[in-house]
């Protein structure tokens, strides 16, 4: 009883679980209109491309806005959910506008980023 328990919640965990393939048609639907997944930045924002890790406002030759640039520190999993939550609440002045509401979303979008190195 108490293994068919545990298999119950970790399968239940697991089907609950952000898929990278679910965040890369995310990111194909709502981010690729404005970002990049090579080494070069577009116009209308930086690469994304290794942004698991980095430095924030870290795309070699992007040019950040100031609420951006001084925010500091790197992307991590929390701070990459907060920001696309809500771009203008977590660096007010930030260029970016659109937000990723359902938190589903937004951890398949962060799963997905993380294995863009």
């Amino acid at each position: 009883m108490r293994v068919l328990l545990t298999a119950s919640i970790v399968l239940t965990a697991l089907a609950g679980a952000a898929s990278a393939q679910d965040g890369a048609a995310l990111f194909n639907a709502q981010c690729k209109s404005c970002h990049t997944l090579t080494a070069a930045n577009s116009p209308a924002g930086p690469s994304l491309k290794g942004v698991a890790g980095r430095k924030i406002a870290g795309a070699p030759g992007y040019a950040y806005s100031k609420a951006l640039s001084a925010k500091g520190g790197t992307w991590t999993d929390g701070q990459l959910d907060a920001y696309l939550a809500g771009p203008a609440t977590f660096a007010p002045g930030t260029k970016m506008f659109n937000k990723v509401a359902d938190p589903k979303a937004r951890a398949a979008i962060v799963a997905y980023l993380k294995t863009q190195k």
